[in-house]
Parts: structure tokens; sequence; C-alpha cells
């Protein structure tokens, strides 16, 4: 089997570490609230699991009508900050870097909606670099259905079982199996305590970025759930 030849990614705790940003608004809306910040400690494992899991988090007592108007108000914070501290996984640029010089396209597959999606790669001038950017609503299905991917491998013009899909939650390599892809974890995005990224059933699990330029390499021949 050939090398895959493309590189796709979930946004949110995988290609960029946007936890600071979305904590941010989140405790401005608990400050307007009248309420003490959450600990980032907290946060952080929840924000791959947008909006709605973090006004949760925030105000877990919230109901009906009054958790959506804190939801949106939670929205319309983050959508004033996108790119105030988000960045780049540390040794992600590299691996972008030399994807681009073998002339590999990467992409990225979110359930982010486009109306932040869009903004925020632009903000940090990866809307250029990217050869797909498929968000939450860009499609009538987002991931764990497959839909999103197999879009993405047909905007970067590679079929599917020669893509790699590399995400921090459950719900990625689901997406990414159901596509024929072969999935990684993303060990040093959000996951949590409790998470078993083994039983998600990847074909392999990275704990830092460089990484990927392995499996990108030889991803065909790894056992499933190794790590490189």
């Amino acid at each position: 089997m050939s090398a895959p030849s493309a590189l796709l990614l979930d946004l949110d705790g995988t290609l960029l570490d946007t936890a600071p940003d979305m904590g941010g608004a989140l405790n401005r809306l608990r400050t307007e609230e009248g309420l003490d910040p959450v600990p980032f400690s907290s946060i952080r494992p929840v924000v791959s699991h947008g909006a709605a899991r973090l006004v949760a988090l925030g105000f877990p007592q919230a109901k009906d009508a009054e958790f959506e108007r804190l939801r949106l108000r939670f929205l319309d914070l983050y959508s004033r900050n996108l790119a105030e501290h988000t960045r780049l996984f540390p040794g992600l640029e590299p691996v972008l870097g030399e994807l681009e010089r073998l002339g590999l396209p990467w992409g990225v597959v979110t359930n982010k909606p486009g109306w932040l999606t869009d903004p925020l790669l632009a903000a940090l001038g990866l809307d250029r670099r990217a050869g797909c950017v498929v968000s939450g609503d860009t499609l009538p299905e987002r991931k764990p259905h497959p839909m999103p991917l197999l879009h993405a491998a047909s905007l970067v013009g590679v079929a599917p079982r020669h893509c790699v899909y590399v995400g921090d939650a459950q719900r990625d390599i689901q997406a990414g199996r159901a596509a024929g892809m072969t999935t990684v974890v993303a060990a040093y995005g959000y996951l949590s305590d409790e998470d078993d990224p083994g039983s998600w059933e990847p074909t392999g699990i990275v704990d830092e970025p460089a990484q990927l330029l392995e499996w990108m390499g030889s991803a065909p021949a790894r056992a499933v759930g190794e790590r490189p």
C-alpha cells in the first residue's frame, strides 16, 4: 500500500490550541453573571466538545431559555477574541511546512461553525495554506458522520484510503474510520483523564505533532493503536 497523500486535521485541540481564548470567553461570561472564574485545568478537556459543553461546565444549573441565552452570549464574546491567544500547537508548523514542501495537501475538518472557523484561520494566515476547510455547517451532516471527511478528501483530490485524519475526540476517530481513512489520535490535545483513546480503535496515537510526519510516511504498516 502506498504512503498517505493528504493529512486532514480536526481544529480545536488538534491543529490549534484554542483553549485559552475559548476559556477566556467562558470566564468573561461568568464574570458578567457575577461568578468566579472556572479553573483552566477544568476548561481545557472540554474545549473540543464545543460551546454547549463549555456553557454547561460554566453554568451547570442553566436550562432551556436561560441556557440558550448564555450560549449565545458565550459565542458573541468568543467571536470578538478568536485569535488573541490561539496558536498552532507547538511542533505543528514544521509538520505543515514539510507537507507543503513535499506538495502533500493538508486540510481542516471541524464541527466548529464556519462563521467562527473561517475568520479564525484567516487571522492566523492558515486559510491561504489549507487545501480544504470543512466546518460543522458546511454540509447537512457533521462528525461523527463520515460525510465531512469524504467531502474533504474530494476537495483535495485524494482518495479517502490515502488520507490520514487526526483528532482528539472519539467522534473524530469514528468519522475517520467510517470514511475509510487512517485515523490518528492527537494525545497532545484536549483529552480528559476519563478518555481511553485506545478503546476508540484508531489506527494509531501520537504524543506530539512531529510524529505525524512518521504516519504520513508509513501509517499503513502500523498496527492498530500503535504509537510511532
